[in-house]
């Protein structure tokens, strides 16, 4: 079930709020439910990834990587 909630905001915020909606092709309700469910589950940061370090995410999920791992290859790496 669907409540109304009704949020107070400056007009420049209403605006910037709306905008940012219609980039995502959200409304600005989703964005809102979208944000505290984010809060809740803890998962958000304040900024997005850049692309390249997003790809990156989870890489090496699962894999033990020592300081004496990394050095092995930028000496590798160098030579």
């Amino acid at each position: 079930m669907n409540t109304k909630l009704t949020l107070r905001m400056d007009e420049k915020s209403i605006w910037a709020a709306k905008a940012e909606a219609n980039r995502r092709g959200k409304s600005v309700s989703q964005i809102v439910v979208d944000f505290f469910d984010s809060l809740a589950s803890g998962h958000w940061t304040t900024q997005p990834l850049p692309p390249i370090t997003a790809s990156l995410v989870g890489v090496l999920k699962g894999r033990r990587v020592s300081e004496s791992d990394y050095q092995k290859h930028l000496r590798e790496k160098f030579s």
